[in-house]
């Protein structure tokens, strides 16, 4: 096993195309890290830098303690999980398992030996004569784990492995390389866009956008406290609410002041002013932290009134989308119960509940320097 380490890493394309911009990452021996983002983020181009398949532009790459900007791929110790598999169709399971060892001259009782422990943790053992033509999608994908894990690498690479399965499968999948990481503690880097998939899997996920990394924390720490708008709006189904508006300081409390809502937001600091009256933000809040009232208020210093446009029951909960008085679209996720569709509401949100972004900046309107700051990881937080 090893750790990885980037420092100031960038993929630069011709044109001065940066897929990846000066990411520093300190991956730690034996961590199951996630790389998450949408697509054209630069997750699989770092994935794929760390593997040897693309060539560092800028910075350091390290693994253990060796510097393998320029060391060939085979030579650096990892076997990654490709999104499609990647099996030789006229190889049975165990010779598709056994390939990469017999390339390396491993002896025949030693390769033997990997691959029926490798099956047996797999559960493999009936499927090792098999083509991969006479195997499902999830079999297919367990002989790809299978043939990374015979290698015994000191490092796991997985391009969203999980993408070609379908969902109970995909569940089901996941499940299992958790319980193969902890059996095995190698460390592993794993590539999604799914951010489900991300906040289940990962000992730390890294949210990156734009070829930058907005942040690098716990799933949990991340999707509570997002360091800015980007971060909070992606992790999340369905996403975080926003609402444009003013942040003022009135009978001894700050508000949240927009169109269609005037939030009092108690035990907020008067600091987030920055000696001002009033300042523009944006207020952020998670589906999960709005209720529906049983009554209406539209004076309610907590709340915001809407109509109900469309409700998806989920079992024992619903997303209720609502529209607002100005036009607003919004989402939350209330416990099931009976509502009418075209009934006007209240939603009640908790103070603390609210996040705060700063507006948008960029830097000479081209590399975003914030996405929308977020006021509640700074020292000071809602009480």
């Amino acid at each position: 096993m090893a750790s990885v380490s980037l420092e100031q890493v960038s993929k630069i394309y011709p044109g001065d195309v940066y897929a990846v911009r000066q990411l520093d990452l300190e991956i730690e021996d034996g961590e199951f890290l996630v790389l998450v983002g949408p697509s054209g983020c630069g997750k699989s181009t770092t994935l794929r830098m760390i593997a040897g398949l693309e060539t560092v532009s800028e910075g350091t790459l390290k693994i253990g303690d060796r510097v393998v900007n320029d060391v060939h791929p085979r030579d650096r110790d990892i076997a990654m999980v490709f999104q499609n598999y990647a099996l030789y169709p006229h190889m049975t399971v165990q010779q598709n398992m056994a390939f990469a060892l017999s390339m390396r001259k491993t002896p025949k009782a030693e390769i033997q030996e990997r691959v029926e422990w490798a099956a047996d943790m797999l559960g493999l053992e009936p499927l090792l004569k098999r083509k991969p033509k006479a195997l499902s999608g999830g079999q297919r994908q367990r002989v790809a784990l299978g043939r990374a894990i015979v290698r015994q690498p000191s490092v796991f690479l997985f391009d969203e492995p999980l993408s070609n399965l379908d969902a109970k499968l995909r569940v089901q999948t996941r499940a299992e390389i958790k319980q193969l990481h902890r059996k095995l503690g190698t460390t592993t880097i794993y590539v999604t866009h799914d951010q489900e998939e991300a906040m289940t899997l990962g000992d730390r996920v890294v949210v990156m956008c734009d070829g930058l990394k907005r942040q690098a924390d716990s799933p949990l720490h991340t999707y509570q406290h997002p360091v800015d708008r980007f971060v909070a709006g992606f992790l999340g189904m369905p996403p975080m609410n926003f609402l444009d508006g003013i942040l003022e300081h009135a009978d001894g409390h700050l508000w949240f002041g927009g169109c269609d809502a005037r939030l009092r937001l108690d035990n907020a600091p008067v600091e987030w002013l920055q000696g001002e009256s009033r300042r523009p933000i944006v207020a952020g809040i998670r589906p999960e932290s709005m209720h529906i009232a049983n009554h209406t208020d539209e004076h309610h210093p907590h709340g915001i009134t809407a109509t109900v446009q469309v409700i998806e029951p989920l079992g024992s909960t619903m997303d209720v989308y609502l529209t607002t008085t100005s036009g607003k679209r919004l989402v939350c996720r209330v416990p099931a119960a009976h509502l009418e569709e075209g009934k006007t509401v209240t939603v009640e949100i908790s103070p603390q509940d609210v996040h705060l972004f700063e507006p948008n900046e960029s830097e000479n309107g081209q590399v975003p320097t914030q996405y929308g700051r977020n006021l509640r990881t700074s020292n000071t937080v809602l009480a």
